[in-house]
């Protein structure tokens, strides 16, 4: 619907965070905080908190082999917006809350002329009364129910109790975590989850006979990634990604089409399995999976991201530069970054260079990077300031020179 972005589709997807029950104790939180966060090149188990300091685990989907886009890789869950998403059916769905900034939303700070344009476009123009922070919120929960059997709403006759102040000139009320509510037995969750994967205006039907509302509230703004140009695919992506807490974690399910497996494990868990090559994840997953491993516990990270989200977000698009011994991934920031990045185009050149790693860095004031080694290895450096009070990642050092990197296989 963004014809700003044309070579770009309009995507949601959601950190689902869920409560473990294990509990940790407070002296290895705060040497966790304290301690100095080792340099690159790549995620070893020295780097990170090891999976009992964490209180929760994330859900990441594997993708089909015969995926059209990222075959094999484990990913968020998440898909491509539809016009169901914007469809002004859901008026009489969200009716209580119409009279509210974004249906209850709120407003962010951030000024409308950074505001990255899936969510700054307005869609009323574009013939939709729903807002893009609300319409693109369904997509992720209707997705994640397509995708997982998880289904993220909340019964109507709860509407009272929705805590939605918290996203309200920026102040962060809410410390409960989001619980989820069995409206269907496993039977009728399936037979609903068919229907809206036939056909996404479904969902809408779904809520409808079931007198509930996609849990709009409990997921909060956490960032935007748009498909690198120099991806060698016809798919490319303007994804608005959000992050959801939960008290437990969920019954799961996979849908057996573009979704094979699925795992919950912890941030940390992910990240030392990925160069050991037990899965394969991609910049979006390490990039946001190295910030949360600054809150192993899942209370501390909910308050982070209700608080945080009124902030607004970074558009982020990796620029490649190729290097004699490594491929860096320019992110916004960086001094290499380009001053402008055409995003016009349907595909972009690659930078080149001639330097190697260890030049580049030493030659670099800002670094916002991610350098690849090999598919396996992967070092993530960024010494500049996260806009929108956000987090650097795991991994990430505050020191401009780093070690001699491995060689590429």
């Amino acid at each position: 619907m963004n014809s700003a972005l044309k070579h770009w589709k309009e995507a949601a997807t959601v950190i689902l965070a869920a409560r473990t029950g294990c509990n940790v104790k407070h002296s290895v939180i705060n040497s966790l905080k304290t301690r100095e966060i080792p340099s690159p090149p790549n995620f070893t188990k020295s780097d990170l908190p090891h999976k009992p300091v964490f209180d929760y685990e994330v859900l990441l989907m594997k993708r089909s082999s015969k995926a059209g886009f990222m075959p094999n890789v484990y990913v968020f869950p998440g898909g491509v917006v539809e016009p169901s998403d914007f469809s002004s059916d859901w008026l009489e769905t969200f009716k209580s809350f119409r009279h509210w900034p974004n249906f209850g939303l709120g407003l962010v700070k951030q000024p409308p002329e950074t505001r990255p344009p899936i969510f700054a476009t307005n869609r009323r123009e574009l013939g939709s009364p729903i807002p893009s922070v609300v319409a693109l919120r369904i997509c992720a929960v209707r997705e994640t129910f397509e995708e997982s059997g998880i289904l993220l709403v909340v019964p109507k006759n709860e509407e009272n109790n929705i805590d939605f102040m918290s996203h309200r000139g920026g102040d962060n009320n809410s410390t409960s975590l989001t619980r989820l509510h069995e409206l269907l037995d496993k039977r009728e969750l399936a037979r609903w989850r068919a229907l809206v994967t036939e056909n996404p205006f479904n969902f809408i039907r779904m809520c409808r006979e079931l007198d509930c509302m996609p849990n709009i509230w409990a997921m909060h703004e956490w960032g935007n990634w748009l498909t690198p140009l120099f991806f060698d695919t016809k798919r490319r992506y303007d994804t608005a990604s959000f992050i959801c807490c939960l008290q437990e974690v969920p019954y799961t399910a996979q849908d057996e089409k573009e979704i094979v497996n699925f795992k919950w494990s912890t941030p940390s868990e992910v990240l030392q399995r990925f160069p050991t090559r037990e899965l394969l994840i991609t910049i979006p997953q390490i990039y946001e999976l190295g910030r949360m491993c600054h809150y192993p516990q899942l209370q501390e990270l909910h308050s982070f991201a209700g608080m945080r989200a009124a902030e607004g977000c970074e558009q982020l698009l990796g620029v490649e530069l190729a290097c004699v011994d490594c491929d860096i991934y320019l992110l916004p920031g960086d001094t290499l970054y380009p001053e402008n990045v055409e995003l016009s185009e349907e595909r972009g050149a690659m930078l080149s260079t001639e330097k190697s790693y260890e030049q580049l860095q030493q030659e670099s004031a800002a670094l916002h990077r991610l350098v690849y080694f090999d598919l396996y290895t992967v070092a993530v450096h960024m010494n500049i300031t996260p806009k929108y009070k956000h987090l650097r990642p795991i991994g990430a050092p505050s020191q401009t020179h780093s070690p001699r990197p491995k060689s590429r296989l």
